[in-house]
């Protein structure tokens, strides 16, 4: 078990207790923006060791009666297939994710808007899929002058022109698989609506980054804004706090750029045109975020932040390996690590990784002219190493490796018998017409599922698998999209060098 930096417990109380006295201030209708992820929120568990990823479903089970939750999906999303990251599936199917997930845990969705729908084929097609599961379906459209023209905009043929979903309790919680997917406008429009039927709705924000009360550049908030360079996020002093308060709060440009606007139509629509007496004073007020009472050691949260700099910093490389990312955005990382002084060598797996490769190289153990070697730290910080070979790929025989570790089983003893391996790559050569024998993670875990019910040692192996979870792993080479799936599903905190592990174009 990894050191621990943040109470779970405390920043529950502490944020439930927020949300509640924001709720009173509106007459009892909040529209609670969810910026971040709703759930599976593993940047903040990484920055904030002992950090949840689901606390915030166990903060809306507690207020599970009076709260509903509307989901929302940009159109333009839906028709270009974006990618959420985490779980290399696109926005669409994470939509469909987060609505069975949120059942599992007892919470249910209202409604699931779909945002500037402009005639996109895909998100039509996306809406009927939902609507014949049954499931409650909203369109928003693009508005003409949105967000300058105050006029326009709240009016019948701005925010009038939205589908209208009639919600029946005090919190409102508005989320969506990812940044950019219109919560915002959605929130608005809804306000607008309900004041339409005299009903006095407010806005708030969910917020966990950046952290306000942290200074601008703590590791923690820095690491933000790596995470948000795809989208060219970036921190800075709220300046409105700063001229209200005297007080420095750290937000972020898009919150600090809309607020003027933002607050104009909230006057706009509630009809409190004073502008001497405004809801809210800054960004930064409008956030309910007390993620900084859940911090109770700040050295291990700053050392956590770090790392994920790193780790960002080679997602970035990566994708721009893979033709996804731009430079621009890998170099933005590379340069805020510089501010912090931190280096790649800070990331202990990844030497030690591209050791592995040299050994394999210098061995003669590759395959197919590829020398591919992998390093994992374990939970109680012991590295464990593993390379490519034509029997295995070296994610495969790294998570072999570790979990023989993990058991005390010695080196010399196999997992998986020779003969197994033998028959498998026949089956990929012979009839599959495979281009390798060699077996990726996801072939591997399962040939090790099938001889744990004879080996009682593979056995003994195989229930460690669970401890790999969270663990820091390196590899110097991109992973297939077997050794990916299987990566994915144990868990593990990967970072590659963004080297192809095949001189072919096309790996499967």
């Amino acid at each position: 078990m990894g050191k621990i930096g943040f109470d779970n417990a405390r920043y529950l109380k502490e944020q439930t207790e927020a949300i509640l006295k924001r709720v009173d201030q509106f007459d009892n209708k909040l529209y609670l923006e969810f910026g971040g992820k709703l759930c599976f929120d593993y940047h903040a568990a990484r920055v904030l060791p002992g950090y949840d990823p689901n606390v915030k479903i166990q903060l809306l089970q507690s207020l599970k009666d009076k709260i509903c939750i509307i989901l929302c999906i940009h159109a333009d999303d839906i028709e270009k297939g974006r990618l959420r990251g985490d779980f290399g599936i696109t926005y669409d199917e994470a939509t469909l994710k987060l609505i069975d997930d949120l059942r599992k845990w007892d919470l249910d969705i209202l409604a699931v808007v779909i945002t500037r729908y402009d005639g996109q084929s895909s998100a039509l097609v996306f809406k009927n899929k939902l609507e014949r599961r049954k499931e409650k379906v909203y369109l928003h459209v693009p508005i003409e002058g949105y967000p300058s023209d105050i006029d326009a905009v709240c009016s019948k043929h701005g925010f009038g022109k939205n589908d209208y979903i009639d919600t029946r309790k005090p919190i409102v919680v508005v989320t969506a698989p990812g940044p950019n997917s219109g919560k915002l406008s959605t929130c608005l429009s809804q306000i607008y609506h309900d004041h339409q039927r005299n009903i006095h709705a407010g806005y708030a924000k969910f917020e966990t980054f950046p952290i306000w009360n942290l200074p601008l550049k703590h590791p923690v908030n820095v690491a933000y804004e790596a995470a948000t360079a795809d989208i060219q996020d970036s921190n800075l002093v709220d300046p409105f706090h700063l001229n209200t308060y005297n007080k420095i709060a750290t937000n972020y440009n898009r919150d600090v750029e809309s607020f003027p606007i933002l607050q104009l139509i909230i006057q706009k629509i509630t009809e409190k045109n004073d502008a001497s007496l405004p809801l809210y004073n800054s960004p930064t007020d409008m956030g309910v975020n007390r993620v900084y009472w859940g911090i109770v050691d700040m050295e291990i949260v700053e050392q956590a932040s770090k790392q994920e700099l790193i780790r960002r910093y080679f997602r970035y490389h990566n994708q721009y390996v893979m033709g996804i990312e731009k430079k621009q955005t890998m170099e933005r990382v590379r340069l805020l690590m510089e501010e912090l002084g931190v280096k790649v060598s800070d990331r202990k797996v990844v030497e030690i990784a591209r050791e592995s490769a040299l050994e394999a190289k210098t061995k003669g153990k590759g395959h197919a002219g590829i020398y591919c070697g992998a390093a994992i730290a374990l939970n109680n910080e012991e590295i464990v190493t593993g390379k490519n070979s034509k029997l295995m790929h070296a994610s495969s025989s790294l998570v072999l490796n570790a979990i023989k570790t993990l058991a005390n089983i010695p080196d010399e003893i196999h997992l998986l018998s020779p003969q197994v391996i033998e028959q498998i790559g026949k089956l990929k050569k012979g009839i599959f017409q495979s281009d390798s024998e060699s077996l990726d993670l996801q072939e591997t875990l399962i040939a090790l599922s099938i001889s744990s019910t004879t080996n009682h040692t593979a056995e003994l192996a195989m229930a460690k698998l669970a401890q790999l979870k969270n663990c820091e792993m390196h590899m110097t080479h991109l992973p297939t999209p077997g050794d990916d799936i299987g990566l994915k599903r144990l868990g593990v905190n990967l970072t590659t060098d963004g080297k192809f592990s095949s001189p072919n174009l096309f790996i499967t």
